[in-house]
């Protein structure tokens, strides 16, 4: 249940009573009440809060995170940009030259549009 909460961003007790609510609970071979990954997954979904994008733009990208710059480090040339986009720490780098055009700075309501190709995925061991 702690590491279910953990990944929601919640505490133990928040878990355990959507877990009574939503019907979610199992139990392993010791009697530990757990929770199936797939559910703990569509859980997150059904939760997840979208902020909506401010800038009234349509676009094809639709990974769009919508945040606080918490941080501008500028040199000359480049600077690197941090946002904060819920749980999400985004950090991004581009020219100075752009950073002065949009007027970024610490505070400001941004929206981070990622468009790859290459999605590298992981899973603990």
């Amino acid at each position: 249940m702690a590491e279910a909460a953990n990944l929601l961003g919640i505490s133990d007790d928040t878990m355990r009573r959507l877990v009574e609510s939503e019907g979610m609970a199992g139990q392993d071979a010791s009697g530990r009440r757990v929770v199936d990954g797939a559910d703990l997954a569509a859980l997150a979904q059904r939760r997840a809060h979208q902020v909506e994008d401010p800038s009234g733009v349509r676009r094809s990208a639709r990974n769009r995170l919508v945040g606080l710059v918490t941080s501008v480090t500028s040199d000359k040339v480049m600077s690197q940009v941090e946002l904060q986009c819920g749980p999400a720490r985004i950090v991004s780098l581009m020219s100075t030259e752009a950073v002065e055009e949009l007027d970024l700075k610490p505070g400001d309501l941004a929206v981070a549009v990622i468009k790859s190709t290459m999605v590298t995925v992981e899973t603990p061991r």
